[in-house]
């Protein structure tokens, strides 16, 4: 069963390769999605994929990114048939 999030990461988040490097960690746990910056300074992803998978994501999201992050923000959210796979969304 699939399972999907939606997350708000704060801090010092942008300008620091956080888009990129969630969407190579995203790849190596084969979750779908986005990530994108935000005009308010944070950083937003939609991630869906196997609950265990999804877990193990955002952890090392955030061990990656534990000096820059401030705040997350986290709400599951029905999963969604559109997802192919894990994109960077430019605004």
């Amino acid at each position: 069963m699939e399972k999907c999030i939606h997350v708000f990461f704060s801090g010092a988040v942008q300008g620091v390769g956080f888009r990129f490097t969630t969407r190579m960690l995203a790849n190596r746990y084969k979750i779908k999605g986005w990530v994108r910056n935000t005009p308010d300074g944070k950083v937003e992803v939609w991630a869906q994929g196997k609950k265990g998978d999804i877990y193990d994501f955002l952890g090392e999201v955030q061990q990656e990114f534990s000096r820059h992050i401030t705040d997350i923000q986290t709400e599951d959210v029905e999963p969604s048939q559109g997802f192919k796979d894990f994109q960077v969304k430019f605004a």
